[in-house]
């Protein structure tokens, strides 16, 4: 199987952000070309002072991440992504693809996940790993090979960390753009009474189903829907989350005022802490009021209700 190359090139001052974004795109790990900071790398990290002469000519001015993307993870989408997302975080960046053999990608990546606690009650875990003392945290099964969502983003932490305060036994979940599916079976595991996710690539509802099995989550309790939010989902919840990009909250957020109960409670995460303004006056517009502002690593999460 040929994997897909993808490179982006983008001025070093970028840097962060885009890696953040790029992160957004594969689970399994990024890898940076940075030599702004060549010789100080050196000396603390490498603890050397003699360079190849071929890296001190390197450009300085400019980064180059790699990602590698599988055939089944649709390549061409995950370029499209990148290209929207640093558009719109006025990122100038120069995305290039190329295809290579695959050797050990598929695997490899998988020594960097180990069991990751988030919040007081949870403990991701990849399948492959197994954990003798959960220190009575519930434990969440996931693949993070299948799609977008394994818990180590700041974005999907947060929202983890957020839903923590928001779920009971009554509580009825609505996940807009699903993804994996790991925040739906997060809130079951806290105890919520039912989840229902949306998310309009097919292939992610697919990933999101055999999650919520791993889990031991199935309907009627746990179901996952491809489509457009407003003509799959109907009722109203107690909780409606949404760990998707700036734009795409922007745009549903008109339509969430429907599903979302009286009393309920909004969580929106995915947001660069540069378009913090820009999100924060279209949900105050949707009538909503933010309750909690939570960031880490340049991202934002907000916990908001109705006015």
């Amino acid at each position: 199987m040929d994997w897909t190359e993808v490179q982006i090139r983008i001025p070093t001052a970028d840097t962060d952000r885009a890696a953040a974004i790029a992160n957004m795109v594969v689970p399994y790990g990024i890898y940076i070309e940075d030599y702004s900071d060549l010789e100080q790398g050196a000396r603390e990290i490498a603890h050397i002072d003699l360079i190849d002469e071929e890296l001190l000519k390197r450009d300085r001015t400019y980064s180059c991440i790699h990602i590698y993307i599988s055939p089944e993870e649709n390549p061409a989408e995950a370029v499209l992504f990148l290209q929207e997302r640093f558009a719109a975080e006025g990122i100038f960046a120069q995305v290039l693809t190329d295809t290579v053999s695959e050797q050990d990608w598929a695997n490899n990546w998988k020594k960097y996940f180990k069991p990751l606690p988030v919040g007081k009650k949870l403990l991701i875990r990849p399948t492959w790993e197994t954990v003798e003392n959960t220190e009575g945290r519930a434990v969440l099964s996931i693949d993070p090979g299948m799609a977008f969502g394994t818990g180590g983003h700041d974005t999907t932490r947060m929202v983890l960390e957020a839903i923590e305060g928001q779920i009971t036994a009554e509580t009825d979940v609505l996940d807009v753009g699903c993804g994996s599916g790991i925040l739906s079976i997060a809130a079951l595991l806290l105890g919520a009474r039912s989840a229902v996710g949306v998310d309009i690539d097919a292939l992610a509802v697919k990933m999101a189903v055999e999650n919520g099995e791993l889990n031991g989550f199935v309907p009627p309790r746990y179901v996952m829907r491809q489509g457009d939010l407003v003509e799959q989902i109907k009722g109203q919840f107690d909780l409606v989350v949404a760990n998707i990009v700036a734009d795409a909250i922007i745009a549903l957020s008109k339509n969430i005022p429907a599903f979302l109960k009286p009393n309920g409670a909004y969580i929106v995460s995915g947001i660069i802490d540069t378009r913090e303004t820009e999100v924060v006056n279209a949900l105050t517009a949707c009538g909503f009021v933010i309750r909690q502002r939570h960031e880490h690593g340049g991202w934002l999460c907000f916990v908001c209700g109705k006015e």
